[in-house]
């Protein structure tokens, strides 16, 4: 099995390849500096964008939107090409579960799970006990959505939503996302500045689109606003559980187990021919509800039980279509970076790093630079 980009939602491949640190614990409703954005996600002159949000206007005030709403959330935005760009090529990008588990509960998230975990424990026990989701699956998403906080997104929503509804592949979707981004704003909750997130819109530590916003979020922290993006993580962390609770999660359930290759009993799923074999409960099947893929909800459960103190997976992965395993590719970038082709780590995914190492090792050697990993590329690095 492969998993697409579109499979992992709209935020989690932009926080999974970056290595982040985590927040502080701090209850300051300020953010951190935003990071300069890319030129394309930069607003633009585009008289088409111009025409459809002068068009716009007297649908949002059809539903309740006010003019002084509307002047404040346009103000400054604009077209993103960027955004259409990265929509369209979603569907460009695989990875098998393997790798998306490489990246998911990689070492460096599962530790900074526990931490996070243990900073925020209190918080998290009283997020349990109000709604029922495990504490450590509260954390998972977070640790996958975000990085624990450190990749909120820093893209005015406004211009995502409204760029993306303008550009009509998923318009009706996106002009619904805008409309309920714009009621955010009309109600108090945050401001025009501070309404940012990913390059879809998504948006806080637990990267809820605006429609999921208006329909989940909560005031944990009892200050009036239901502030998900807050470096304080709490009404966030409390939205997630919420969502979790009202799509039918079940307190005390596991959400499954990685099982024994024989094992019938019960809901058996193997995404990836070969690999391990899982048993699955309806909670596995309501953190599909987050994000409507297997591997997402067994990244969410596998880090959970991990942050939790559980160990790796037991049953590994077969070789990929190259003939390496996960070990056979860590150590061909090991070789690589050690003879001065930076594969920018050694996690064993084949990414756009270790095949830009590869090709140059290649050309280095008078070969063709096809970028591609193989045993017998391995054999002769070492």
């Amino acid at each position: 099995m492969f998993i697409t980009r579109r499979q992992f939602g709209f935020s989690l491949l932009a926080s999974s390849l970056t290595a982040c640190s985590t927040t502080g614990s701090s209850n300051s409703t300020s953010r951190k500096p935003r990071t300069e954005l890319p030129s394309n996600l930069r607003p633009v002159a585009n008289s088409g964008y111009a025409g459809w949000v002068a068009s716009f206007r007297s649908r949002a005030l059809a539903q309740g939107i006010t003019e002084a709403t509307l002047n404040e959330g346009f103000a400054g935005t604009g077209y993103l090409p960027g955004v259409v760009k990265r929509d369209r090529n979603q569907t460009e990008f695989k990875r098998s579960l393997e790798d998306y588990l490489a990246i998911a509960v990689s070492d460096e998230r599962v530790s900074k799970g526990r931490a996070a975990y243990s900073r925020h424990g209190t918080t998290l026990k009283a997020l349990e006990n109000t709604y029922g989701v495990d504490a450590t699956i509260i954390t998972a998403i977070w640790g996958l959505e975000s990085f624990y906080g450190d990749r909120r997104g820093n893209v005015p929503v406004i211009s995502a939503t409204s760029t993306l509804a303008y550009d009509g592949r998923r318009g009706a979707f996106f002009e619904k996302q805008l409309i309920s981004a714009l009621k955010i704003l009309q109600s108090g909750d945050t401001t025009a500045d501070r309404l940012v997130g990913s390059w879809a819109g998504a948006m806080g530590h637990t990267q809820f689109i605006p429609t999921s916003y208006q329909a989940f979020a909560v005031d944990f922290t009892g200050d009036g606003k239901r502030d998900i993006w807050s470096d304080d993580p709490s009404d966030a962390l409390a939205s997630a559980a919420a969502y979790l609770a009202r799509n039918g999660w079940t307190r005390g359930l596991s959400w499954g187990r990685e099982v024994a290759p024989n094992t019938t009993n019960g809901s058996i799923l193997q995404p990836q021919p070969g690999g391990p074999r899982f048993s699955v409960t309806s909670n596995f099947r309501v953190i599909k509800r987050y994000n409507n893929s297997d591997a997402y909800a067994i990244g969410v459960g596998h880090l959970a039980d991990r942050i939790g103190g559980a160990g790796p997976l037991v049953s590994t992965f077969p070789p990929d279509e190259n003939g390496m395993t996960k070990a056979d590719r860590q150590a061909l970038q090991e070789a690589l970076t050690a003879r001065g082709f930076d594969t920018q780590g050694s996690d064993g995914v084949i990414g756009p790093n270790t095949r830009k190492a590869i090709s140059a090792f290649q050309t280095s050697r008078g070969l063709p630079a096809t970028g591609e990993p193989s045993l017998s590329l391995l054999r002769q690095l070492q």
